[in-house]
């Protein structure tokens, strides 16, 4: 790891670097998951009155605004040079993180869908804004070596909170806490944004250093520039299918006390608690894997992961209820999740090169992490509205689940060595 490295040589600027990313991505990821995607389902249908299909309908707006901001943003940066220009981008990040405090503080207020609707539209904004922004400054912040290892912190950090400091799952609570963060945070962000230190002009310069540059998957043509080959969109759609997978399969298990409150929403600690350490155990493992592994094991160990969880969580249905769902299920569940997150981390980075991460971070965060998951979101809450039984639910996010592993092994043996390379992430000769 680079990091020992930088420790022994006392490196502190670099070590602040880590720092920041890691703190900035584990907070907004835990305020993804958490305030945006179960927040506002409480916020819409307990405290507004909202009907499940009107929820769904917003949602679907929240994903298509958030998606389609993060794809202008990015191609804006990346035509204007923005996307190497880290104080920008700290800037940037300082304006969306100060939005997104405002709108923490009055959601719980809002009392209409109207109010819900204009919530929405300035959220995505900010949201959409901040894809191309956070996730852009991995070039600047972590070499390539270590990405997948940092991406395994954030994950660790977010899942472990997730669980065992949220409950209970209400928009009030999800507010509070986030503000307890948000509120001494951003002073601090504008700090650096705006007053001129050397350590921040040091940073600045760090994704022109070899061990910054190129990411672990870009591809030079003969005349050495960078170049994007199909396989980043087909990283795209693989990582789009394991969201979608994902959140369609959980916001229904929400919905389900049999499911929950023996887990993630137990009155007793210890079952949270536990759910937390599995996701920091199988997050460290995942940034091991990631490190280590060629992409096409990468993806067969998260898309077999996923048809394997998703397959196991019908079984008490179509064999008979128990009295209470085994911790054996969220352990398999929480270990999938957080091996496919540290992909998402770190991925997207590694198939860009400092010109063109805002535009690759919008295409793949953006394509598939908020549209995968706000579209599954808005399907869950129509299916439960019109009434779709449970295990019907689950069954279609199995068959899926096994379709998109089923692909996989299509796509990895398609004639021809340099088609099954480029399909499968790994590296080409020049990479």
């Amino acid at each position: 790891m680079e990091l020992f490295n930088y420790i022994r040589e006392r490196n502190w600027t670099t070590l602040l670097g880590y720092t920041l990313f890691i703190g900035m991505l584990s907070v907004g990821y835990y305020y993804n998951v958490t305030f945006i995607q179960l927040g506002l389902v409480d916020l819409g249908e307990r405290l507004i009155g909202m009907s499940g299909r009107q929820v769904a309908n917003n949602m679907a707006y929240l994903a298509i605004i958030t998606s389609a901001t993060a794809l202008v943003t990015g191609l804006w940066m990346m035509k204007r040079g923005l996307s190497q220009k880290f104080v920008i981008k700290l800037r940037l990040a300082f304006a969306v993180i100060l939005v997104q405090t405002v709108l923490t503080a009055v959601a719980p207020n809002i009392g209409s869908e109207v109010g819900f609707l204009a919530w929405i539209i300035i959220a995505s904004l900010a949201l959409g804004v901040g894809v191309p922004v956070t996730f852009g400054m991995t070039v600047d912040l972590i070499p390539r070596q270590d990405r997948g290892y940092v991406a395994a912190i954030i994950t660790a950090v977010a899942y472990f909170a997730a669980p065992v400091l949220s409950a209970p799952w209400e928009i009030g609570n999800f507010s509070r806490q986030m503000l307890l963060i948000m509120v001494p945070g951003v002073p601090v962000l504008g700090l650096l944004a705006f007053k001129k230190f050397a350590f921040i002009e040091r940073l600045a310069q760090q994704h022109s250093k070899p061990e910054f540059w190129f990411g672990r998957y870009v591809r030079r043509d003969k005349a050495g520039c960078d170049r994007v080959s199909w396989k980043l969109f087909g990283l795209i759609i693989l990582m789009f299918g394991v969201f979608f997978v994902d959140s369609l399969g959980f916001l229904r298990m929400t919905d389900t006390p049999f499911l929950m409150e023996s887990a993630w929403t137990s009155a007793e600690l210890q079952p949270r608690l536990f759910i937390g350490w599995v996701h920091v155990v199988a997050a460290l493992v995942g940034g091991v894997l990631y490190s280590t592994l060629p992409g096409r094991n990468l993806f067969y160990w998260i898309f077999g992961l996923f048809g394997l969880v998703h397959l196991m969580y019908t079984f008490p249905f179509r064999f008979g209820e128990p009295t209470a769902p085994a911790l054996m299920m969220p352990m398999l569940y929480s270990t999938a999740v957080s091996l496919y997150t540290v992909v998402n981390f770190a991925i997207w980075a590694d198939v860009s090169t400092p010109r063109t991460i805002s535009r690759n971070t919008a295409l793949g965060v953006a394509l598939s992490g908020w549209s995968a998951t706000f579209i599954s979101t808005a399907l869950a809450i129509q299916w439960g509205a019109i009434g779709m039984p449970l295990d019907q639910h689950l069954r279609i996010v199995d068959s899926l689940a096994i379709l998109f592993f089923l692909g996989m092994l299509v796509i990895a043996w398609l004639p021809g060595d340099r088609n099954r390379r480029l399909a499968t992430g790994e590296k080409g000769r020049n990479a």
